[in-house]
This record gives C-alpha cells, structure tokens and sequence, in this order.
C-alpha cells in the first residue's frame, strides 16, 4: 500500500477501514529497513512511537470518531527537526551528548495534530552545509533513480525517501537551494515557502535569515494538503493559471543549461502561453551576498562549539564554517545592505508579473564519482556550484516551487515557479496546469530497481 502510495490514498484507505494505520506503519518500517540499504535516506527510526500513534488513530476509528485528514500516513524528517524524546543532532556527531528534544518541532506538531506520523529521520549535509548529501558520519545519500549519482543535498535523505517511494512526503530546510536541489535531482515535487511563513521552532538553524522549513512530495496534492496543515490554515483559493502573469528568467538564468532542459522549459512556456523573459539584476552579486550571509551566519553559530570541539566536525563542513566566521563584520552588513536593495527590485518586478519560471539545477544529477557540472564551458565542483540557480531567489525570501519536468531521458529534470510574498496559491495553479498538460509530474520508480 505504501508504496509510491500518495498521502490522500493512505488516509482514505484507513478512513473506509481497508487498512488499519498499524498495517501501514509496519509495512513502512519494514521497506524502510529492508531496502534502503542502497540509497542511505535514513538516519533513525522511530518505530515503538510510530506503532503507538498508529495504534491510537485504528482506536479512533473503532470508536466512530472522526478521524483528521492525515490519519496514519506516514512520514519522515531531515534530521534537523526536534522529535520529543531524542536527540537532534543536524546530521552531525558533535550533538549526539545534547539533551533530547523535550517537544517535537512545530511543524511536526502540526502534521501529528492532522494524524500524520513520523517514521524516521533523514540524511543530510553536516549542518545543512551542502548540496550534496555527502556525509562523513551517516554516509552518502545516492539517487533512486541511479545508485551512481548524487540525490543533492542538504535535503537529499528526504527527496530520495519520497522518489524511492518509501514515504509519500517528507520535511526538509532551504537556505541557498537545500529543498530545490534535491527535489530537482530526484524528480520530485518541493516547496520552499515565503521566509516566515512556516514556524521553524524546533529546526536546528543554520542562517537565521535565510532559513525557511517546506517539504517534498511524490503528488501535488500532497504538496499542497501538507502545506496547508502546517501552515495551520485553510486552503487557499488558487486563481486560474491562465490569468496570472508569466515571465520566464533569462540571462543569468539562461545560460549553463544542458540541452534537454532548455528543450523541457520552452515546452513548458509553450504550454503556458508564456513570450515574456525578463532579468534580475546583478545576479552574480545576489548569489554572493546570499553565500556570504549564509557563511557568516553559519559559521558564528557554530564558533563556540568549533573553539571546544573542531575535530568532530565532518572536514569539509568544519573548514567553511570556521572561515565564514572569520568574515570582516563589514562584508557582512554590505551583504545585507544590497539584499535590501535586490529585495526592492525583486519587489518592482511583481508589479508586472505573478509568476517566475527558472531551472532549479542546469541538468540532470551528477555522477558521485565525478562530482562535477559544467559551468561556462568548463567541469566545476558540483558542490559548490549546484546552487547557481537557487541562491539568488533565496536572497529576497521569496516563495518557490520545484516541480519534477517530465524528461525524454531517464534522469529527472526540476523547474522552479517563482512568485511574491505569500502568493503560494499561485504557484500552486500554475504546477496544476503544468500536470494537467503532462509536462511535470513525478515518475516512480518500476518495483524492479527498488526489489
């Protein structure tokens, strides 16, 4: 049942009684541990709780009580986020003495409230540092679509656990591109919503004023659904796609492309009726100042535990931190002072359009062996540079939408929707006709690759 199941089947399969939520839980704690050997999405998991929650939602059932929109759907954490009773430890070891959460986090309350239950926690960059999901003490995740390739990061346990079919949605965290990438490289559906929109108690933070909490699904519904519930409203209404204003991002944007993405977008502004490309300006200086923001943020977080306990930091997390927190103080406000600004043009830019439409990554998933993309013709850290499209939509904190672009290929492509502060509903219509035209949707995996 769990499989490749969406979060809507699940809940109205133990509504109707076809299922007890027991059943399900057992069922995914048992793929969980059976078959994600390969992939690595998971870091710990929370059977004895998972079974006990399930085991009151079937009470409930029994009882006639009404049961709540996600009664016994399953679901999985980053391992950032607080789960009462155990450790947080941002996929490092430096916090495993750290005293157990005493409260889970507030979107995870939220979604246990609407009768979600978490299963697991989810690999991750040390910290959230990362676009790789390389991780020194948890191990790699890879990429169920190609065990050889990245799944991206710092998300990446969690787009690989849903792409898997292993959960059918899953928390994540976005500071320069963590729920866009992955959600790119393993063609599934992600959103990094409006800063602030979601509370972020209970995440371990990482840049205090880039960090936004969302989520990856295997179905837009999904998406959707859980957004709403842990936004703790009602479902906005969507307008029509085809009245909302749609410009494609060119310049920056436009180069550094592989040749089945540009063929993948111009269908999608095909299908959307879309002539209009505009440009950001200075680009290059919004995806500084978002890296330099981030690492001074970052790296003074962490620079009293780095004085006491450097050399238990994963090396490449450890390096980075420590050199943001050697940035001048004055690199930084002039970070922030020319985010003011972009955030103002970004601003402008809204008043003639609604939506955005950008790559999320330039091309399919780099291989692990060969880290590498390409970037003005010539191989370039992977690491350091699939966050070429991402971080300079972070800067300005706007809400975005990545969507898996069906490929000609067997790789997964990812798109993202861009829209202004608190417009997610549009963002929402306008993924909705890209699915009804055939153009996104996420493509699981055959049973075969995963036996």
């Amino acid at each position: 049942m769990t499989r490749f199941s969406s979060a809507h089947a699940i809940a109205e399969a133990i509504r109707s009684g076809k299922k007890s939520a027991v059943s399900i839980i057992q069922e995914t704690l048992n793929t969980l541990r059976t078959q994600d050997h390969g992939i690595q999405s998971v870091t710990h998991l929370f059977a004895d709780e998972a079974l006990l929650q399930a085991q009151k939602i079937d009470a409930m059932r029994q009882a006639g009580q009404t049961l709540p929109p996600l009664a016994g759907v399953p679901f999985g954490v980053k391992d950032l986020f607080d789960i009462a009773g155990h450790v947080t430890t941002a996929g490092s070891v430096v916090l495993r003495n750290t005293p157990p959460a005493q409260k889970d986090a507030a979107i995870v309350q939220r979604l246990k409230a609407a009768g979600a239950i978490p299963v697991a926690t989810l690999n991750m960059d040390e910290f959230a540092y990362g676009f790789a999901t390389v991780n020194a003490h948890y191990g790699t995740t890879h990429n169920p679509h190609d065990l050889a390739r990245m799944a991206g990061g710092s998300s990446g346990g969690s787009a690989a656990a849903v792409a898997a079919g292993f959960l059918p949605f899953t928390l994540g965290s976005d500071t320069n591109g963590s729920i866009r990438i992955p959600a790119s490289l393993c063609g599934v559906w992600g959103i990094k919503p409006t800063f602030g929109r979601l509370p972020r108690a209970g995440a371990y933070p990482f840049s205090a004023s880039l960090d936004v909490v969302g989520s990856f699904a295997s179905s837009l519904d999904d998406l959707i659904t859980t957004f709403y519930v842990m936004d703790g409203s009602t479902q906005a209404p969507e307008p029509a796609a085809d009245t909302l204003r749609i410009s494609r991002l060119g310049g920056w944007f436009a180069s550094n492309l592989a040749p089945a993405l540009v063929a993948a977008l111009d269908r999608v502004c095909a299908s959307l009726q879309t002539t209009s490309t505009v440009e950001l300006p200075e680009v290059a200086s919004a995806r500084a100042a978002s890296f330099l923001i981030t690492a001074a943020e970052g790296g003074n977080l962490h620079l009293p535990r780095l004085r006491k306990q450097a050399e238990e930091y994963d090396p490449a997390t450890r390096d980075r931190l420590i050199a943001g927190a050697l940035l001048p103080s004055s690199t930084y406000l002039q970070a922030q002072r020319f985010r003011n600004w972009f955030r103002a043009k970004i601003h402008e830019l809204f008043q003639k359009t609604d939506v955005l439409i950008a790559p999320a990554v330039m091309g399919e998933a780099p291989l692990l062996d060969q880290p590498t993309v390409m970037v003005d013709g010539k191989p370039v850290s992977a690491r350091a540079n699939l966050g070429l499209f991402t971080q300079p939509l972070s800067l300005p904190g706007l809400p975005v939408l990545c969507l898996p672009l069906k490929n000609t290929g067997s790789l997964p492509l990812g798109l993202q929707l861009v829209a202004a502060p608190g417009q997610e509903a549009a963002l929402f219509s306008v993924a909705r006709a890209l699915k009804k035209s055939g153009l996104a949707g996420c493509v699981p995996l055959p049973e075969k690759e995963m036996a």
